[in-house]
């Protein structure tokens, strides 16, 4: 075996920009916002932005559109808006955006969750996509919804050593 072969793959820093979606978060009280970020910084990776929008789905939409158009952002996540009362439009607002649905995640994800909240998992409409080269994940707004959606998902796929494969092998290939 040659060096290159037995050689372990490197970290790669993915640019992360983080939305909370909530009409009554600030940075002061946003828990769910507080441990994203740390768990971003901690594994690595850079928080690329940070931002605090209210539930209306065009300024979602707007927010998210504008970064995704940043050349320095590589992944968004969005924690709240994705329960199913009047208020939560996240899927409304960015599923439109997307060029490809990661359905895994969303399934993924609520079974996961069934580990801890049983059945209330089925409120959740968590879920990911690709758009314009840009992977997006959209957790619920709870602290321990964000835990295990950074531990349990997001943080294995954003990290190129995860075999047999991950999210940050494809990137270079997401615009093909």
């Amino acid at each position: 075996m040659s060096k290159t072969e037995n050689k372990e793959p490197s970290f790669i820093p993915v640019p992360i920009a983080l939305l909370t979606i909530s009409d009554s978060r600030t940075l002061a009280n946003d828990d769910a916002g507080d441990l994203l970020a740390q768990r971003i910084e901690s594994a690595g990776h850079q928080l690329a932005g940070r931002s605090i929008c209210k539930d209306n789905i065009y300024k979602i939409r707007a927010l998210v559109s504008q970064w995704l158009i940043e050349d320095n952002i590589q992944a968004i996540i969005t924690t709240g808006g994705t329960g199913i009362t009047g208020y939560d439009g996240t899927p409304e607002a960015i599923l439109p955006l997307l060029d490809k649905v990661i359905d895994g995640f969303g399934e993924m994800f609520r079974s996961l969750s069934y580990q801890n909240i049983k059945t209330s998992t089925l409120q959740s409409r968590a879920f990911a996509g690709v758009a314009n080269g840009t992977f997006i994940f959209c957790l619920p707004g709870s602290p321990g919804a964000c835990k295990d959606g950074w531990d349990l998902l997001i943080s294995h796929q954003l990290d190129h050593r995860t075999k047999p494969c991950n999210l940050v092998e494809l990137m270079p290939r997401l615009q093909e």
